[in-house]
């Protein structure tokens, strides 16, 4: 079984930044992809980032130029640096491993709220 912890969310001004961080442990394959995904409320959960264990990284175009995913495959951690926050950025973020089997796992989601 996996277990993925996300911290770093809360409240912040348009135009900050945040860092959120998600430690994984468990039955870690040293292959697979780590993620971030967010849902607004009333609204479906959409990718944000995504990088697999090589380093290739994907991004919803609507972060794109402003949030950097990155990962630490020895401390098996994902981050997700997000710089030029909007006030539509506010949602809970989720922590997503998906193995080379497609199995995915969740993290428990820390909200992040933009506004001043």
């Amino acid at each position: 079984q996996v277990q993925l912890v996300e911290s770093g969310g809360g409240l912040v001004q348009p135009g900050g930044s945040l860092r959120l961080s998600c430690a994984a442990s468990g039955s870690i394959f040293s292959i697979n992809v780590m993620g971030w995904y967010r849902q607004a409320p009333g609204k479906q959960r959409e990718l944000v980032a995504a990088i697999s264990s090589g380093g290739s990284t994907n991004y919803a175009d609507s972060v794109k130029g402003r949030f950097t995913i990155s990962r630490d495959n020895a401390k098996k951690t994902v981050s997700l640096q997000m710089n030029s926050l909007k006030p539509e950025d506010t949602a809970v973020y989720y922590c997503r491993l998906t193995t080379p089997r497609g199995n995915g796992y969740w993290g428990q989601g820390t909200q992040v709220t933009v506004s001043s």
